[in-house]
């Protein structure tokens, strides 16, 4: 488990420049700061001696700013999203964006020189929706597709779905937060994923 959130983390990166964000095609881009992030990890001692402040600063500057998380926390609640107010959608949003960070760093930290397999685009010149696919490579083991639902908004090209081997992350945590809306309403899914993240953060003090 831990080396596929890897996978998924390591390949999160994507260009800092809104310029190039929104003149450079999506598999192009994933590809250029794929191989930046990787290299960064690879050559900061820091981060590879277990330095997590860092390695959660890296994972703000290069993937954060690069993700819908509002989109990606809509498709999680699925139809409860419609039932939150706007404060709560704001709250949803934001813990479960720590939560993701936190889950980035954890899997970022086991790094360990995997290679990636960058597919050619399969879209048209005019698609605002597309999917990345790349392929994680692994010595004696079957190669690990990661699949990014990826769109084009104003501020250029989002993330709001990763498909690991076959599985949603967004899917995945749709039945989670389904069932705590239905057991304590929207401000319990809310509390679950604070304390998550507080239990989170108390494990890296350690």
């Amino acid at each position: 488990m831990t080396r596929i959130l890897f996978m998924l983390a390591a390949a999160l990166g994507f260009a800092s420049a809104q310029a190039q964000q929104q003149l450079t095609p999506p598999d192009v881009l994933v590809k250029q700061v794929t191989l930046e992030v990787v290299d960064l990890i690879a050559k900061d001692k820091e981060i590879r001696g277990g330095n997590r402040a860092k390695l959660i600063g890296l994972i703000n500057d290069k993937v954060v700013p690069h993700f819908n998380f509002v989109s990606m926390s809509a498709l999680a609640m699925g139809q409860s999203w419609n039932k939150a107010t706007p404060e709560q959608k704001k709250r949803v949003t934001e813990e479960f964006r720590t939560l993701l960070v936190r889950t980035y760093a954890s899997a970022l930290a086991a790094y360990s020189d995997q290679k990636f397999d960058f597919r050619p685009l399969r879209a048209r010149p005019g698609d605002t929706d597309v999917t990345v696919n790349v392929r994680v490579l692994q010595a004696g083991a079957q190669p690990v597709p990661i699949d990014y639902s990826m769109e084009k908004t104003a501020a250029g090209w989002k993330v709001y779905d990763v498909i690991v081997g076959g599985v949603s992350l967004v899917a995945n945590y749709r039945t989670e937060f389904n069932n705590l809306v239905r057991e304590s309403g929207v401000d319990g899914l809310i509390k679950n994923l604070s304390a998550k993240n507080r239990a989170l953060e108390g494990a890296d003090r350690k």
